[in-house]
């Protein structure tokens, strides 16, 4: 079923990759986006079932974390919730639920325990994610249905021992035989539900001409496919991980999934349309330690007082709270595009999901610290929630890859447009009208930057947002000018530049989750009760002037002065002792 009302986005361009060239898109989140009645509906009676069910099991929660295991009849009572058949749809026996929907279940099942999210998600996110966007007519009939029952649990098998972020230098390979099946060699690491997965989506290397890189459905009864012992892990504990080993397993021919040698895209693919999950999980952690947090300064008492009086407490409090407002925002506009068939929402994807964990690290660090001692002890939720969101900043793509992935994306546009300001330049007589737009455009932009005349504008936002969007169309100009600065600088040799680089992503972060937060915020504004306008602006200020903030910073260590000399002298030489060298004896 659809969720939204919205138009299409279909042939929209990315909103962050225009804004490293100076543009607003803002259009594309103008219309905060609802859900429609009929799945409105449906969502409510889900989220109604999840936490009738997780509050009658909320007190289990630290014993499965201490056993490091879920027990088979709590994976039971999930599969009869039809919580494994969430966004398959109904045809195939799903509930049929779009990306933001879904995003809003993680929410609730994380408010209570982020491995029940992980085992939900690890099926649907991604274990079984390849075969919905690309599986074959026969291969949906054939899976499907049993996927959506949980009477399969699906996993995704993509990481390997020396190759995590980098997918492309997998080991894993297939080779194809003369009757079409292929011969399966290889392991796999870090495999939530491996345990008791009976479908996994696996990547091996195949050398094709198309590419070197192929997916395969592979079933677990196949001869040659076995699993190791259950990790022993830090954080979700009680979600399993496993090893997943592959001995010459025999895969047949119809088990490809899309095209032979496209695996690295849809392996790339499945991971930005699951973003949302993750997103959401993290929503749901921050709105629980909110709750936690704001009860616990109200009746602590110090000083003869409750320490919600204290100035810093209540810093910690409206920053958490702004926090989880404008990931909500950003992962649910990035929901939106995914749902609305956006065709280049990567890079916002990749945005949410650093926004998103980085976010609920801060809350749940926060939370505890309000908690004080209690805040360290296992009779308290805080420090399983403290080590269950540090995973976040991990898998599915580390924090640092995807910076450079945003960073790098977005210089590659303006060094596309640069080239083609050359160009024309040097054809201007060859294509006069063609060379005098590219040169006009070009030389609009420069004037933007140097006087802030003719700066792109955001329109139609309630009045009371108006100083607020200043920020972020100043912010859009400064971005176009960093990237610009930067790509004539090192040219190609950009891609070496990693600490400038992930300066100019975190600027393009910035801008992307204000104007999310804008958007929701003049929704708001036009469509609530007075009451919380007040509140709703005191987050707006909030975020946006420590956008302001940052930004300027970032643009200063760009283009003026930064330490990045100094970090990688220091660096190598404790690189060449191994150690730290220094002793006060």
């Amino acid at each position: 079923m659809s969720s939204l009302s919205k138009s299409s986005l279909s042939n929209k361009a990315s909103i962050v990759l225009s804004s490293f060239l100076g543009k607003l898109e803002y259009d594309q989140l103008r219309d905060f986006p609802e859900f429609e009645e009929s799945e409105k509906e449906t969502l409510s009676l889900v989220l109604e079932s999840v936490n009738k069910f997780l509050t009658s099991e909320d007190k289990n929660f630290p014993e499965f974390d201490e056993k490091g295991a879920q027990p088979e009849e709590y994976i039971s009572a999930l599969k009869e919730l039809g919580l494994f058949g969430l966004i398959i749809p109904e045809e195939f026996g799903g509930i049929g639920l779009s990306n933001s929907a879904y995003s809003r279940v993680l929410s609730e099942s994380s408010s209570f325990d982020a491995s029940t999210s992980l085992t939900i998600g690890a099926h649907s996110s991604i274990g079984m994610k390849g075969i919905l966007l690309f599986g074959s007519d026969e291969q949906k009939k054939r899976y499907l249905p049993d996927l959506a029952s949980g009477q399969k649990i699906a996993a995704f098998c993509l990481t390997e021992p020396g190759a995590g972020s980098d997918a492309a230098s997998i080991k894993t390979h297939a080779k194809k035989q003369e009757d079409g099946s292929w011969l399966l060699n290889g392991s796999k690491i870090w495999i939530t539900n491996g345990a008791f997965a009976s479908v996994f989506t696996v990547f091996a290397r195949t050398e094709s001409e198309g590419g070197k890189i192929s997916a395969f459905i592979v079933d677990r009864n196949a001869v040659g496919v076995s699993t190791g012992p259950k990790e022993n892990k830090l954080g979700i504990r009680s979600s399993a991980t496993t090893t997943v080993d592959f001995d010459n397993v025999v895969i047949p021919k119809d088990n490809l999934l899309g095209e032979e040698g496209k695996g690295f895209r849809i392996a790339m693919e499945i991971l930005n349309n699951g973003r949302t999950g993750l997103g959401g999980g993290c929503v749901g952690g921050m709105k629980r330690m909110i709750s936690l947090a704001v009860s616990q300064s109200q009746n602590r008492k110090q000083f003869n007082q409750s320490i919600s009086n204290f100035e810093l407490i209540k810093e910690k409090i409206a920053v958490m709270t702004a926090k989880c407002f404008a990931t909500e925002s950003v992962v649910r506009h990035v929901g939106n595009m995914i749902d609305s068939g956006h065709k280049d929402y990567s890079v916002e994807a990749a945005i949410s999901k650093i926004y998103a964990s980085e976010s609920l690290w801060s809350t749940v660090n926060e939370a505890l610290q309000i908690a004080g001692g209690n805040g360290f002890m296992k009779d308290y939720p805080y420090e399983r929630y403290l080590r269950d969101s540090r995973i976040n900043l991990i898998f599915e793509g580390t924090n640092e890859v995807l910076r450079l992935y945003v960073g790098l994306g977005g210089l590659k546009a303006v060094g596309e447009y640069l080239t083609g300001v050359t160009k024309a330049g040097t054809g201007i007589f060859n294509d006069p009208i063609k060379g005098f737009g590219i040169l006009s455009n070009y030389l609009g932009s420069q004037i933007a930057q140097r006087t802030m005349i003719g700066t792109p504008e955001i329109e139609g936002l309630t009045h009371e947002l108006r100083e607020y969007a200043a920020i972020y169309e100043k912010s859009v100009v400064t971005l176009q000018s960093c990237s610009e600065f930067l790509i004539k600088k090192h040219k190609k040799e950009i891609v070496n530049q990693q600490l400038q680089v992930k300066r100019v992503a975190e600027i393009a972060i910035e801008i992307f989750v204000g104007l999310c937060v804008l958007s929701r915020a003049d929704f708001i504004l036009k469509n609530k009760p007075d009451e919380e306008r007040n509140a709703v602006l005191d987050i707006v200020k909030l975020i946006s002037n420590n956008s302001k903030r940052v930004i300027n910073n970032l643009a200063r260590r760009i283009k003026l002065s930064n330490e990045d000399t100094s970090i990688n002298s220091l660096s190598s030489y404790i690189d060449s002792k191994g150690n730290y060298p220094w002793d006060v004896l």
